[in-house]
């Protein structure tokens, strides 16, 4: 049994971290909000800070929203370096930006504490059945450590390289996943006007060369107008942004990125930042003056 700290109790977080308890590990909390009434009635320990929980644990699992808030839950007051001691490890499973990845692992790893950065895909769907995708970066001896946690988390669980690869791994997904979306909402667009059954036309696509997750998935939820947040429109905008960002950097060109990121800011004009980020063919939907048809 490890004793392992869990910073960040959202959408994402908390199934995590009961899926951790399960496990039989003991669990230190940390979050804005009251965590979660059954970790606590696990037996999880609330602390009241990140550096309370550095103290205490052994692998500090943090689960935030962006670079930003990943750098404030480590390096602000109380934050979780003030707790570090040598030999613990810190695990970012956010999904944030690859360059600052690497400025944090340095620092970290100037503790005496090794780092490892471990997005993941799959959605709140995923973090339930502990079936995520995780893609880290970092050192071979820490990813060994910790991937017994990792097993309780995901399935598909791949060492990519050093600090800042499984971020730059998270960026490359998440561009895959938005464009996906954009020609799953467009492909249902285009059935609905022309009169067919956008729920039948999808069905007839998953048994093609066209089928993917995102058709099984999001597809249905376009069809059925279920738009509650399993992930975020504004969280992939969010990693669109580091994606054109890294793009500029490295002088490559991400057209179809950039298109998919301005649907996504469309949407959020829109008053649908908080939705799901299928809802992105609502923006297609608005221009094309013509909405998918629900399912009967």
């Amino acid at each position: 049994m490890a004793k392992v700290g869990f910073i960040g109790l959202g959408i994402m977080g908390a199934p995590m971290a009961e899926n951790l308890q399960k496990g039989g590990h003991k669990l230190y909390l940390h979050d804005q909000k009251n965590p979660p009434a059954a970790l606590l009635e696990g037996g999880a320990t609330v602390c009241t800070s990140g550096a309370e929980v550095a103290k205490r644990a052994d692998i500090i699992i943090i689960m935030v929203p962006d670079t930003p808030h990943v750098e404030a839950v480590l390096f602000s007051e109380k934050g979780v370096a003030e707790g570090l001691s040598a030999g613990k490890i810190v695990v970012d499973m956010s999904s944030i930006s690859p360059i600052a990845t690497k400025g944090f692992a340095q620092k970290v790893n100037a503790l005496g504490c090794q780092y490892l950065d471990a997005p993941v895909s799959g959605g709140e769907v995923g973090a339930k059945a502990a079936s995520l995708t995780i893609m880290v970066g970092g050192s071979e001896s820490a990813f060994n450590d910790v991937k017994p946690l990792f097993e309780l988390m995901g399935k598909n669980i791949t060492l990519v390289g050093g600090n800042g690869d499984g971020q730059t791994t998270k960026v490359a997904n998440q561009i895959i996943v938005a464009l996906n979306i954009q020609a799953v909402a467009e492909a249902l667009l285009f059935a609905s006007k022309a009169g067919a059954d956008p729920a039948r036309v999808r069905q007839a696509l998953m048994g093609g060369f066209a089928s993917s997750r995102i058709l099984e998935v999001h597809g249905e939820r376009m069809v059925k107008r279920t738009f509650n947040p399993g992930f975020r429109i504004e969280l992939h905008q969010k990693d669109l942004n580091l994606a054109l960002q890294g793009a500029k950097q490295l002088g490559i060109s991400l057209p179809n990125t950039a298109a998919a990121q301005e649907l996504m800011n469309a949407c959020a004009a829109n008053g649908m930042s908080g939705l799901d980020h299928s809802a992105l063919c609502r923006a297609v939907e608005i221009m094309s003056n013509h909405e998918i048809a629900k399912a009967s």
